[in-house]
């Protein structure tokens, strides 16, 4: 990943979705040859000569300032999460790689202690690049239970989240509005490779996701960023049904997402975890009429 040509593709993408109308800028019933504000336009709103604007896009001016970045953050009315993306690609264009294969990614006694707090409430942790470093049992069989259980137990072997989010059929069925949560999942890999656009490890996943998925490869392109808080999607799980689940993420020391699975106490959905989690612990996850049963584990 180059952080240069990251930045510049940030600020050409928020720049064609903002329209004219949008911040003020007159058109006088033109016709326009490019979608969103022209280069001159938001140059002038940030109070920035085209020309150092066009090398931003250009990936050719790798020293902007924070107040040149807060000001076309301000232009661009980008929101808090974007406007601390902006800075980061930024600072990643001034920083050199070392070329070195990062270590492998552990989970904490505290997080492993909090995970066990939690008792029969789904947890499953998430690594920098969205791979499960740890789930519990019940985590396991809302997510995954196709996969063996203790996929994330050897680096070489964890499940990746956002490898199965879009090339697993079983997770793409979990979600009922599946293009949402694979939008938030590809927004978290865009904040990861803004704070570290040198991950080899980080590159390699996303160059397999645009070669194999074309809808990865049209949700990357639009550099979406997650602007935090929780979520709550409809799940349909193949053994208890439709459920609508609060996905809550909390965010560790080392840049690690504890992500919780809640429901409304007293709701259908909350009957239909209660069971699933109760399968689980008892060594049910799965009926043998079940045909996801016997399906081989995908990493």
């Amino acid at each position: 990943m180059n952080a240069r040509r990251q930045l510049g593709e940030f600020l050409q993408t928020r720049r064609s979705q903002l329209r004219p109308e949008d911040v003020g800028v007159a058109t006088y019933g033109g016709r326009r040859r490019v979608p969103g504000l022209r280069r001159e336009e938001l140059a002038l709103l940030a109070g920035v000569s085209v020309s150092y604007y066009s090398r931003l896009e250009q990936g050719q001016a790798p020293n902007a300032s924070p107040e040149v970045l807060d000001a076309l953050a301000r232009a661009l009315h980008l929101n808090d999460a974007e406007r601390r993306h902006l800075h980061e690609l930024a600072t990643g264009t001034r920083r050199r790689g070392v070329g070195r294969r990062p270590a492998p990614e552990r989970v904490s006694p505290a997080t492993r202690q909090l995970i066990a707090t939690l008792g029969d409430v789904p947890v499953v942790v998430l690594g920098r690049r969205s791979d499960v470093l740890a789930w519990n049992t019940a985590g396991h069989a809302l997510y995954a239970g196709h996969l063996a259980p203790d996929g994330p137990d050897t680096p070489r072997q964890r499940p990746n989240m956002a490898r199965l989010m879009f090339l697993d059929a079983h997770t793409r069925d979990l979600y009922a509005d599946w293009a949402a949560k694979a939008r938030a999942v590809v927004a978290s890999l865009r904040m990861a490779s803004g704070r570290d656009p040198d991950d080899p490890l980080l590159a390699a996943l996303l160059g397999e996701l645009t070669v194999k998925s074309p809808e990865f490869a049209t949700m990357w392109a639009d550099h979406p960023i997650k602007a935090g808080g929780d979520a709550v999607y409809e799940m349909r799980h193949p053994l208890v049904g439709t459920m609508q689940v609060t996905q809550q993420t909390l965010r560790t020391a080392d840049e690690q997402a504890v992500v919780v699975a809640t429901t409304e106490p007293g709701s259908p959905s909350h009957s239909a975890m209660t069971l699933l989690v109760h399968n689980a612990v008892t060594g049910r996850a799965f009926t043998p009429q079940d045909p996801r049963r016997d399906a081989p584990a995908r990493t």
